[in-house]
């Protein structure tokens, strides 16, 4: 299985493709994509912060994955999660998967997803408020 983590301060292509070696022998290919909503714990908000320990949270989510995989036999996964100022409406996070079957593919994303909230350190520090966004644009 072929893993690719990317941590980054830009906003994610939704739409990039799959690598040609890792498509051809996928008889499926499952994306999940978490996008900021426009309200935390209630509240209005313009954008959330995400703060990330950057060695160790690479480690973790390759970790994770690879230990996934054992269970649940994919082709290739791309982890894409954006930290900084997420604006609302933007992804935070992407997980693109190819897999044999559909099912490895779904059960990978979905148990890395509960996975990656319990152990990587990643963190959403505050929310913002539409005039403190407004505040950090050029």
């Amino acid at each position: 299985m072929h893993v690719q983590i990317d941590l980054t301060t830009q906003p994610i292509d939704l739409l990039s493709a799959v690598p040609p070696e890792f498509a051809g022998g996928a008889g499926a290919r499952v994306e999940f994509q978490g996008t900021v909503r426009g309200e935390e714990a209630g509240l209005p908000i313009a954008a959330l912060e995400y703060e990330v320990y950057l060695p160790m949270a690479e480690r973790v989510m390759r970790r994770i994955v690879e230990d996934l995989g054992h269970r649940h036999p994919c082709r290739w996964v791309r982890v894409t999660h954006r930290v900084g100022v997420v604006p609302v409406g933007e992804a935070a996070i992407q997980v693109a998967v190819t897999a044999a079957h559909r099912a490895a593919a779904f059960a990978l994303v979905t148990r890395f997803m509960d996975r990656l909230k319990q152990d990587v350190p990643i963190w959403k520090r505050r929310a913002l408020a539409p005039a403190e966004l407004e505040a950090l644009r050029p």
